[in-house]
């Protein structure tokens, strides 16, 4: 045998040994449920696909925003959907799985205090944030140039705190959330999750919520995926050419 073969023959019993392993530290959601499932996903990948909802809806807000600062028709009715989504699903329901079920495990251990602090205050300020669109998003007041400006500067600061909120969750308060709780309570906050989900907007809930979305982002004309793509992408010159080489 040469040493090639050899080192072939070892590579391949450690990544075998790694699948193995891999396949034995399973968690017990995905053993129990099926991984894959609507029923298996984890606590935290079920709050950062709801994360993917209130991404929709910032997009909604920022052609809003758009269609205000460029004096264009602005459609009431589907911004006033939207809003009663954020109030719905985000506010009502998915911060107060955080607030009442991720953030305690974080004070309790005592890790990443501060930023759920922080989160919490946000949280608070959205709230407030909501009530004022609410307020503004009447047709007398969509006539006044006061409350058009004053509604421009609302949706403005909700998306402009959202987005860094909603990335500071995914890439650091959720990663961490296995490490303050048990694997049984990880396990039962998923089930409570789907659950609430569930008693709240029905059978596949999440589901109805994004054909919601979908509805809002056709109204105002942003459903097509392949709009958001760049009519012209300036092509780079090869280096050598660029340089006259």
């Amino acid at each position: 045998m040469n040493e090639i073969y050899l080192s072939r023959r070892k590579l391949l019993a450690r990544g075998g040994m790694a699948l193995a392993a891999s396949m034995l530290s399973r968690p017990v959601w995905a053993e129990e449920e099926g991984e894959g499932s609507a029923e298996g996903i984890s606590p935290p990948e079920d709050l950062m696909r709801e994360h993917g909802v209130l991404n929709r809806i910032l997009l909604i807000y920022e052609e809003a925003l758009h269609r205000l600062e460029t004096k264009e028709t602005l459609p009431q009715e589907p911004l006033l959907a939207a809003v009663r989504l954020v109030r719905e699903f985000v506010e009502d329901y998915h911060e107060r799985l955080e607030e009442e079920h991720v953030f305690p495990g974080f004070r309790k251990a005592k890790k990443l205090v501060r930023l759920v602090d922080v989160l919490l205050a946000q949280h608070r300020a959205g709230r407030e944030l909501t009530d004022e669109t609410f307020r503004l998003l009447t047709p007398k007041a969509l006539e006044n140039q006061d409350d058009r400006h004053e509604l421009t500067d609302t949706l403005g600061q909700f998306v402009r705190m959202y987005r860094p909120h909603e990335a500071r969750e995914d890439t650091v308060l959720f990663p961490a959330f296995r490490s303050v709780v048990s694997e049984e309570e990880f396990r039962e906050l998923g089930e409570q999750f789907e659950r609430k989900e569930d008693e709240l907007f029905g059978s596949e809930g999440f589901f109805k919520v994004v054909d919601r979305v979908a509805e809002i982002e056709r109204e105002f004309g942003i459903h097509e995926l392949s709009k958001f793509t760049p009519t012209f992408v300036p092509r780079r010159k090869p280096a050598e050419e660029k340089h006259g080489n």
